[in-house]
């Protein structure tokens, strides 16, 4: 793994330290060790959100706890780079998010407790024994994706009229996202809607994935995936430029153009990861600790976006929506 500045974000403030100090600083006080799934940009309000629940439960940084932050940039193997990396230096606990992400955090300890904030599938992918009591070295939250893809449909065809054919988008790539997308395909067909598919791999592959659905699609499913998250900006600048009405998992990327979002709140998640990172810090065994089910679920649409697409958005999800960016 590079040596990199360590980042930590608190009250919107910024320290760094290189890597000679973090684990001299390692070797008096609990340290955490936090895997990003995104970039420090696309991660940085989870992450504040993390840190301030610590606060709040007694866990200052620089105090009485030290918290190593890496961003993995969206790529899985680099994830995997720096749990090796963290179980050389000895951290005490591991946090991150993302189904593949934590299987990499996974293979690389059976030892140091991980925290994942934030998976898809835990049960179905191998990373828990079962919801009720995980087993072995890890815990966490569970996103309930696959529960929630129906509903993004649903709000999909209540905004766009006469909507028969939806593509889906994602990085097909990330074996994670398989349990969504069959779970939308399956949404698509108690709805009567068909669907085709687009994939990408890379971020150069974004433009001509979209391009491909003109007049093939009439609106746009977004998977939620690390390399779509990093991307969010330039797919709702496309997905705009190829008038495709489109609905994501997480309010960002609705902040950065979508038309509408509906999923579980990350800054919830993140925030309740620093609870379960507490009670290990505090004796709490993880193949003890429940999974815990997402509770809250957000809806955001952004009506600037809606009028730029000559779309109508009805009242009444205007009236129930948690937040309209206009």
């Amino acid at each position: 793994m590079k040596r990199r500045e360590f980042i930590t974000f608190f009250a919107s403030a910024a320290a760094a330290w290189p890597l000679a100090a973090r684990a001299q600083q390692a070797g008096k006080l609990p340290t955490i060790g936090l895997i990003g799934p995104n970039t420090e940009a696309v991660d940085r309000p989870q992450v504040t959100a993390f840190v301030h629940r610590l606060g709040e439960l007694g866990w200052v940084e620089g105090r009485n706890i030290v918290i190593d932050y890496h961003p993995a940039e969206g790529i899985f193997e680099r994830a995997g780079e720096i749990a090796a990396e963290f179980v050389r230096l000895k951290v005490d606990i591991i946090v991150t998010g993302g189904d593949a992400q934590v299987l990499a955090t996974k293979r690389a300890t059976a030892v140091i407790p991980i925290v994942f904030a934030a998976a898809g599938d835990p049960v179905g992918n191998g990373l828990v024994a079962s919801l009720a009591r995980p087993g072995g070295n890890v815990t966490g939250r569970s996103l309930q994706l696959t529960d929630t893809a129906g509903k993004r449909l649903e709000l999909l065809r209540e905004i766009v009229p006469g909507l028969r054919r939806v593509a889906i988008f994602g990085n097909f790539a990330n074996p994670f996202i398989a349990p969504e997308l069959d779970a939308v395909q399956a949404a698509a067909r108690t709805l009567s809607l068909d669907t085709i598919t687009s994939e990408i791999r890379r971020a150069e592959d974004i433009p001509a994935g979209i391009d491909a659905l003109k007049g093939r699609a009439e609106a746009l499913y977004v998977c939620a995936d690390p390399l779509v998250s990093t991307n969010r900006a330039r797919i709702n600048e496309l997905a705009l430029e190829a008038r495709l009405p489109n609905v994501h998992t997480y309010r960002d990327s609705v902040e950065a153009g979508g038309l509408i979002s509906y999923g579980p709140d990350f800054l919830d998640l993140y925030g309740r990861a620093g609870d379960l990172v507490d009670k290990i810090l505090r004796g709490a065994n993880p193949a003890d600790i429940p999974i815990e089910q997402a509770t809250k679920f957000d809806l955001v649409i952004n009506l600037k976006t809606a009028k730029a697409l000559g779309l109508t958005v009805p009242p009444i999800l205007l009236a129930t929506a948690d937040e309209v960016i206009e």
